[in-house]
Order: C-alpha cells, then sequence, then structure tokens
C-alpha cells in the first residue's frame, strides 16, 4: 500500500490517499442530493440503495483514511507541514470530528428507521414527516462534515 504516500494528484502537499478520500468527501454531499431526488420521484428502491450504497461506502472510505493517517505518522505529522498553529488545527479537527460522529450517528437512525418503515409499509405514509425531517439533518450534517473535512485538507496541505 505504498501508493497511498506518493503526491497527490490535486496538486498540493497531500499524499495520494488524502487526495482520493477528500475528493470523495467533497462529493458526498452532491451524491446525497441525488438520492434525495429519487425519494422525490418516487422512486424509492432506487433512494434506498443509493443511500445504503453512500452510507456503507463512507464508512469504508473513512476506515482507508483512517488506516492512511494512522500508516503515515498520526495528525502531527501533518500539522507539521502546514503553516498554522498546531492548536488551532487540532481544535478544528476536534470540531470536525465532532460533527462526523453526530452525522454518523443520526445518519444511521435515519437509515434503520427508513428501512423499518419501509418494509413495514409506513414509507411512504404515515411516517413520511418525521423520515424527510430526520433526512434533512442528516444530509445538512454531512454537508457540514465535507465542509469542515475539506477544510481540514486546506489548513494541512495548503496554508
Amino acid at each position: 500500500m505504498e501508493y497511498m504516500f506518493e503526491a497527490g494528484f490535486l496538486g498540493t502537499k497531500a499524499p495520494i490517499f488524502m487526495d482520493i478520500v477528500t475528493l470523495i468527501v467533497g462529493l458526498l454531499p452532491a451524491l446525497i442530493y441525488i438520492a434525495i431526488i429519487f425519494a422525490k420521484r418516487q422512486q424509492y428502491k432506487l433512494h434506498i440503495a443509493l443511500q445504503l450504497f453512500l452510507y456503507f461506502f463512507s464508512v469504508i472510505v473513512v476506515s482507508y483514511f483512517e488506516y492512511g493517517v494512522r500508516v503515515g505518522g498520526g495528525f502531527d505529522s501533518y500539522a507539521k507541514a502546514s503553516s498554522l498553529p498546531h492548536d488551532f488545527l487540532f481544535g478544528f479537527l476536534l470540531f470536525h470530528i465532532a460533527i462526523s460522529v453526530v452525522t454518523l450517528i443520526w445518519w444511521s437512525i435515519t437509515i434503520i428507521f427508513g428501512l423499518r418503515g419501509f418494509y413495514r409499509d409506513d414509507l411512504p405514509g404515515k411516517r413520511s414527516k418525521s423520515h424527510r425531517r430526520l433526512g434533512r439533518q442528516s444530509a445538512i450534517g454531512i454537508f457540514f462534515t465535507s465542509l469542515t473535512g475539506i477544510w481540514v485538507y486546506l489548513f494541512l496541505f495548503v496554508y
């Protein structure tokens, strides 16, 4: 897996695995929006399939990222290359992690309740309003996770 630490393709100081993860994280909100469009068009099975794919693919991407960070020397080794203060970087990283963890939990709840409702014939139907609210909150969390993740990348490898 030495390829992970070769120079990235985005033209920054980041290794290729960081570029790959950042690109995927940056695209995630748009892909979530596409899944929402399927639901709005009453293509519920496509909505479910895409949501499940994105959820599990995201877990795999985060695992790949975590592996790369650990093998690459951890956060401190990447923070040394940044011109920004370590305390700021670490604080912002904690902020990003907090948003990410809450979002993952919320997205998990949304999927579990959504699947349960769909297979009990409550969705679409009497649970649609609460599912839309949970989904909207999950999508907002995914957007902020993506945004703060891109900022972490920029803070570590551009500034």
